[in-house]
């Protein structure tokens, strides 16, 4: 039994669900809260495509193309994993409710402490 590439990409759910999670990893990008460590994943991984170094070469037609589109995929999913978690579910949430990109507003940003003097 034989599994067709091309039925895997016509399917609705699945690309439905790679445009909702680059939804979220560009809403994130944005983020003033996500660090610059987790946004150079993504920026990283379209230096790659773009550069003419590749694992498999462009020139081969479909491979190279494959291989380009793999770490893109696997780029963001990372990305989307190394985001603050908080972060993550409230631009999710955003989206869903169909709400503007609005910055998230530092919740734990406050440091109690108290001073001694000894």
């Amino acid at each position: 039994m034989a599994v067709r590439l091309s039925s895997w990409f016509v399917r609705p759910s699945v690309m439905g669900a790679v445009f909702a999670e680059l939804r979220l990893a560009w809403r994130l990008m944005r983020e003033p809260l996500v660090p610059v460590v987790a946004k150079a994943l993504p920026v990283l991984a379209a230096l790659y495509v773009v550069s003419p170094l590749d694992f498999i070469p462009d020139v081969l037609p479909v491979l190279g193309q494959l291989d380009d589109l793999g770490i893109l995929i696997l780029s963001v999913k990372l990305f989307l994993r190394v985001c603050p978690s908080a972060a993550a579910s409230y631009h999710a949430e955003a989206i869903t409710s169909g709400r503007r990109f609005t910055p998230m507003t530092p919740t734990d940003a406050v440091i109690e402490a108290s001073y001694r003097r000894e």
